[in-house]
């Protein structure tokens, strides 16, 4: 029967629990296929046990986690699937991994664990979905990238700002067979939100752990940028620093030392330049991505601003002069999935998963794009250590890293 015939998001409706399975059909939910372990229950790791209860087609049979209140959230988001059930609960790494009964890996631990942890997942042979960024370093990235290249199963990095429905949308309307924009020249983008949230052993307060900021945060951004582009960067240069936020901030002995602020150019080998403006400690969440081609020019945004009357959103905004038809629309996905976390992205994002793993080609990155946002990001962050411009083919070369 036709999945159009179906609906995932009324099925999760707890209005029609009383309905008999057998009495379902618009309503019926898909036997689970496929079984994933995930290692790193945080909030990120709680959104994907969430997510991939939704989705349904795959189910969490177990977590892995030394803290014991991210096992508690993710015990928690569980049961709101199966009550009555409960997640496995892992010792170690080497037995979530190994576990002979589960299809997949869902890797969503602090950022500088990711090498290790890639390391020995691969020994399972399983498919692996590893949160961004793919690691905090160049060498650590590449490391991954390698790995993921060569490797027999789905190995898929978890960019997930490509399938938010604002970004989403403005994929369809610029890859596609013919560019609304035209051919893309220049490429706007800007994150302007609240600092960053409390973590365990508040290991995002310091680049040791993080990457720094650009690599821990932005990495989406330039990960969007570079497919927009559509080439390779030759040159970045940028400006930033530690203004506002955690200024002073110490923590077992260590002090903060993550930016809160940058400004960002990249020339691309065609021509495109780009550029990211972010500052980490305004009072609202507000995301801008505007590309200008040779016949039109697209904004799109999202915007959280906690006021009483909120003019909390998405819009997407396209103009293309007197000759061509213009328009003004606000992407989203039904609330259901919107309110699951990022907008949706990760939900949609699992959606490919399920697919890939199937054999079914998708656009989710691969572990070539997850270093290429890394190399952006950390030539940035050179960039203004350096206060010059960083060429990225001398940047790589003094890094080792032939690609």
């Amino acid at each position: 029967m036709s999945k159009m015939l179906k609906s995932r998001v009324m099925a999760l409706n707890p209005r029609f629990n009383y309905i008999p399975q057998g009495d379902r059909h618009f309503l019926a939910r898909e036997t689970p296929k496929y079984k994933f372990n995930v290692i790193g229950s945080g909030i990120m790791g709680q959104e994907h046990v969430r997510v991939t209860m939704m989705e349904g087609r795959a189910t969490i049979k177990g977590v892995y986690d030394p803290n014991p209140g991210s096992i508690a959230g993710a015990q928690a988001e569980y049961k709101q699937f199966d009550p009555e059930g409960a997640l496995q609960v892992h010792e170690s790494v080497e037995a979530a991994c190994l576990d002979p009964d589960v299809d997949g890996l869902i890797i969503a631990t602090p950022n500088f664990t990711h090498v290790g942890l890639i390391k020995e997942a691969i020994k399972s042979g399983k498919h692996i979905m590893l949160e961004k960024p793919i690691a905090t370093n160049l060498q650590d990235a590449y490391t991954i990238y390698e790995i993921g290249e060569e490797y027999k199963g789905v190995f898929q990095v978890g960019l997930q700002y490509r399938y938010k429905p604002t970004y989403r949308e403005t994929i369809n309307m610029i890859m596609g067979q013919k560019s609304a924009v035209g051919d893309i020249k220049t490429i706007t983008m800007t994150e302007h939100r609240i600092p960053f949230l409390d973590k365990v052993d508040q290991w995002n307060k310091f680049s040791e752990y993080s990457g720094d900021t650009l690599v821990e945060k932005c990495c989406h951004y330039f990960d969007l940028m570079n497919l927009f582009a559509g080439a390779r960067p030759v040159r970045v240069y940028a400006s930033g620093s530690q203004a506002v936020n955690f200024v002073g901030y110490e923590y077992n002995g260590k002090t903060s030392d993550i930016m809160d602020n940058a400004m960002v150019v990249v020339d691309y080998e065609n021509g495109v330049r780009a550029n990211f403006n972010l500052c980490m400690f305004a009072p609202m969440f507000y995301e801008e991505l505007v590309l200008c081609g040779d016949s039109g020019y697209l904004k799109t945004w999202e915007k959280e601003d906690f006021l009483a009357q909120s003019s909390t959103g998405t819009g997407l905004e396209l103009f293309r002069g007197d000759d061509q038809t213009s328009l003004r629309m606000t992407p989203s996905y039904p609330a259901t999935i919107q309110h699951s976390g990022h907008l949706g992205a990760t939900f949609m994002e699992h959606i490919d998963f399920v697919n890939n793993i199937d054999g079914i080609a998708t656009p989710t990155a691969t572990a070539l794009e997850g270093l290429w946002s890394i190399i952006v990001a950390s030539a940035a962050q050179e960039s203004i250590k350096q206060g010059q411009v960083v060429q990225i083919n001398d940047y790589l070369q003094a890094n080792n890293i032939n690609i």
